[in-house]
């Protein structure tokens, strides 16, 4: 069906395509840190990226599905693959309406007071533009716990 492998340096480009199908954070893309899932055709359908952040914390992070892809699997392969390969706790920025995806990984929303510096720098932020959305859509932080 697919497969899942770590990006390559030719895949870069392949990456940023996705990301801006996405409408996803274009910032800190290095493919070094990507895994990629690659169609049956060789075409690269899926990609996510765990990123260091430099108050320590690491973020699942830049996960997008080409939308021809979805709701076929990609999206789980990355985020399984990241949460059993990765030691640590792991945080995650997304949609509001995306939580109760990431809940079925172990994933729970953190409380503002209790995010490391980054997100809580982050989240002030998007709460300026967010206040400025009409569809009622917001952002979360969330976060697994490290593996046991």
């Amino acid at each position: 069906m697919f497969v899942l492998r770590p990006a390559t340096e030719q895949d870069a480009a392949k990456i940023r395509h996705l990301v801006n199908i996405g409408k996803i954070n274009p910032t800190g893309l290095k493919w070094q840190r990507f895994m990629v899932v690659e169609s049956p055709q060789g075409e690269v359908i899926g990609c996510a990226q765990v990123k260091s952040h430099g108050d320590g914390s690491d973020e699942l992070a830049s996960l997008v599905t080409h939308p021809d892809w979805r709701g076929q699997g990609v999206a789980r392969a990355l985020i399984e693959h990241f949460s059993e390969n990765h030691p640590g706790d792991l945080y995650l920025m997304c949609r509001s309406s995306l939580g109760p995806l990431y809940e079925q990984f172990g994933y729970q929303t953190v409380p503002t007071d209790e995010l490391p510096r980054y997100f809580q720098r982050i989240q002030r932020m998007l709460g300026l533009f967010e206040r400025l959305r009409d569809d009622g859509e917001g952002v979360l932080v969330m976060k697994r716990l490290a593996n046991t």
